[in-house]
Formats: structure tokens, sequence, C-alpha cells
């Protein structure tokens, strides 16, 4: 009798079970924003600010912008002039390859409304950066703080300006001082800060919550910092990376989260666009109202 064995093994490989696929990595936006911007009401936005008048005759909100070197706080300002006068402007000089400080002096920029000598009711100042190599002294931005430098002077990174000085203000106006004081750093520098930058800026925030100066912070290049945001700035709160990069910011300085505003400013283009004009609204219209805030808390000082 003929027998039959099986033979095992040779084949046996083809009905051994596929190694699971590992799970796709999770995806960089959450599926809703975290933060909630009228995209498709600038308009609306515009005649908000351009409605906006002080409480007090003659009063002009003062901003001062803050920050490392090559942060955007020039380009920042070119952006809100842009978006208010409906043309590009370039009047704050910005240098694109800036590796040392690009700007020397204490210098306003005021924004035409309407015809000429017609101006909206706020001024910004550009400073020299923080940088840590031959960066503006703390104590120059404390007396700006306070409405003790006049325009044009140049910063020394190795002596604050001095009481005898030609530049020194001694009896500062109310519209000398600042009202609001705003911190600019890209999205995309946020981890590589330096523990020498940052000591200054919190050490300035310190100094303005003395003065009763509230303080916001606006993160540029946000688009540098996330592909999905450069795909689409609308992305911009609902990614992940833009919201861990503000959340790493406020713990390191100490400015809240509703007081980090994320945007992109004009750098390249020469026509508008809807989304870049949403986020500097945004922010723009935060810092109108909290250094209105602040106006009419002095106010109310002297009137008690």
């Amino acid at each position: 009798m003929r027998k039959f064995f099986t033979v095992m093994g040779g084949n046996s490989s083809k009905h051994e079970a596929s190694p699971t696929p590992p799970p796709p990595p999770p995806s960089p936006l959450f599926d809703k924003p975290w933060r909630d911007i009228y995209w498709d009401l600038n308009q609306q936005a515009l005649d908000c600010v351009r409605k906006y008048k002080p409480s007090i005759e003659g009063q002009q909100l003062r901003i001062l912008l803050h920050g490392d070197v090559g942060v955007g706080k020039s380009s920042f300002i070119n952006s809100v002039q842009s978006v208010l006068r409906g043309r590009m402007c370039v009047e704050a000089l910005v240098d694109n390859k800036a590796t040392v400080c690009f700007t020397k002096g204490y210098t306003t920029y005021t924004i035409q409304k309407g015809g000429p000598g017609s101006f909206y009711p706020f001024m910004f100042n550009d400073i020299m950066g923080l940088s840590t190599n031959k960066g503006i002294l703390v104590d120059d931005i404390i007396l700006a703080l306070k409405g003790h430098v006049k325009e044009g002077y140049k910063f020394n990174p190795e002596s604050k300006l001095s009481e005898g000085d030609q530049f020194y203000n001694k009896s500062p106006s109310d519209n000398d001082k600042v009202h609001v004081l705003v911190c600019v750093v890209p999205a995309d520098t946020i981890p590589l800060m330096k523990d020498e930058v940052i000591k200054k800026i919190k050490e300035i925030r310190i100094n303005a919550s003395r003065l009763g100066i509230p303080q916001v912070a606006v993160i540029t290049k946000v688009d540098e910092a996330c592909p999905e945001v450069k795909k689409d700035l609308r992305n911009v709160y609902r990614s992940k990376c833009i919201k861990q990069r503000m959340e790493q910011f406020s713990a390191n300085v100490g400015i809240p989260m509703n007081c980090i505003f994320p945007l992109r400013n004009y750098h390249q283009e020469i026509n508008f666009n809807n989304n870049v004009d949403s986020l500097i609204l945004s922010v723009l219209k935060s810092i109108i109202n909290f250094g209105d805030d602040f106006i009419d808390r002095n106010l109310q000082k002297v009137h008690s």
C-alpha cells in the first residue's frame, strides 16, 4: 500500500499574516480652530479702526514695539500702514538680511487718514533690537515707556540716555508716554530664543506692568514655522505647531495667551491678501482697545 506524507515547511510563509501597518502620523491640525476670527469681515474691522477716537481731546495712543533683531517690527508697521491706507507702504525701512540692529534711533510713525494733514489718533514707535550683540539697553526702553526719550535719539548699546542729554525729555506729556507695549517675535525662532533675550523681555514686561501699561505679543512669520499655514493662512488657529509656539513663548515671558496674536506681515507682495489683512486688523483692534482702556483708567485716577 502506497503511503502519502504531508511535507511541512516550504510554503508555510505564504500563509503567515502580514505585519500590521504602522498607524498614520497625527494630523498637524486641530479639527476645529481653537480661536475664532472673522476672516470675511475686514471692512467692518477697518470701519471700527477708522472710527476710533480717544475720550480725551487731542490724546494720541502711543504703541511701542520691541524685540530681537530681524523679528519684523518695521515690517509690522509697514503692514498696518498698508492695510489702513489701501496701498503698499514701506515708510519704516527694513533690512531683509539683518544680523545686527538695523533700526538705531527712536522713530515715530503716524498713519495718514484721508487727506494730507489728517492722521489716525495712534502712532507706532520703532526702536533698536534686543540683540545680545550691541542691542538696546533695557534702561532705555524703560525711559521710552515713561516718555523721556525724544524723537530721533540714537540708542547707545554701551550707555543709557542721561538726563543731561538734549534728547532726554524732562517733562513728558501724556502723549509722549507709551500706552501699549508690543513684543514682536518670529514663530520659527521661538524654540531658539536666547536666554539673555528672554531675560530682557521679562525685565521690560515687569517694568511696563509697574506702570500699568498693557502688553501684547505679535508672533510673525507663522508661514515659515508651519507648512500647513504656508499652504493656507486660515489654518493658523488650527495649527498645533503655532499654538505650541505661542504657549512656549507665553511660558517663557509671562504674556497671557489672550494677549498673543499670530500673523504674517507683508514683505514680498505687491497686492493685498484678504487673510493677511484679517490677522493684521485682528491684532490692531486689540492693541487699540487695550491702549484705550489704559488711557481711560488713567483718566479715572485723575478725577478720583
